[in-house]
């Protein structure tokens, strides 16, 4: 005689919404979105793909809402950064990564390869870069070093805590203050040559000047 899968528990509409959807943010962020199929999230999340359709009309659906659903928790950990990419702004993205480490690498690393989904992804890399500008032009006079700081200062905070997410997490009381160091090292580069490069290898000289040394 066979025997029956066990019953689906039922659960308040919202609370299985958010379970399918902490479920689908880790298997799009494990196996990308063309590879991941609704019965692997359906099996991720516990539940019938019968369940999964009640709450999203598509995979495409699913995905827009695992992103809208990371967004919001970063934002109530970041909040506005229009007074500039902060000192805060950085812990609340390290605050962001450490609850949902799935939905940063989804947003981060996979979203822009999405095609449907790239735009947003840009969209928002677009947004904290111009409030790094905000910040980092009122230390650095150089407008067109200042662009170039403010481009990469908050891809190299995001691939910090990447990194720091892909190393186990290690010292998370001291991890915000490591990521400034590597902002702080972006600003540094960008306001000139520093006066004390000891322990770092000499710059090479242009071609032309090594071919006539040679």
């Amino acid at each position: 005689m066979a025997v029956s899968a066990a019953p689906v528990r039922r659960l308040p509409r919202l609370q299985r919404r958010e379970q399918i959807l902490a479920a689908a943010t880790k298997a799009f962020a494990r196996n990308g979105f063309a590879a991941t199929g609704l019965d692997d999230i359906a099996a991720e999340a516990g539940v019938t793909r019968v369940i999964l359709y009640r709450h999203f009309d598509s995979k495409t659906d699913l995905y827009q809402a695992v992103l809208d659903r990371f967004c919001a928790i970063q934002s109530a950990h970041v909040g506005s950064t229009s007074g500039g990419f902060t000192d805060a702004s950085i812990d609340g993205l390290l605050q962001a990564a450490t609850e949902e480490p799935a939905g940063f690498r989804l947003l981060f690393q996979h979203a822009a390869r999405e095609p449907e989904f790239k735009a947003m992804a840009e969209q928002f890399r677009q947004h904290i870069t111009e409030a790094a500008y905000t910040q980092i032009a009122t230390i650095v006079p150089d407008r067109a070093w200042a662009r170039w700081a403010a481009e990469l200062a908050p891809s190299a905070a995001i691939e910090a805590i990447i990194a720091w997410l892909d190393a186990g997490q290690p010292d998370p009381d001291i991890a915000a203050d490591r990521v400034r160091h590597v902002i702080a090292g972006v600003v540094t580069a960008a306001l000139g040559p520093p006066s004390n490069l000891d322990g770092l290898p000499p710059p090479h000289p242009p071609t032309a000047q090594r071919r006539r040394r040679t």
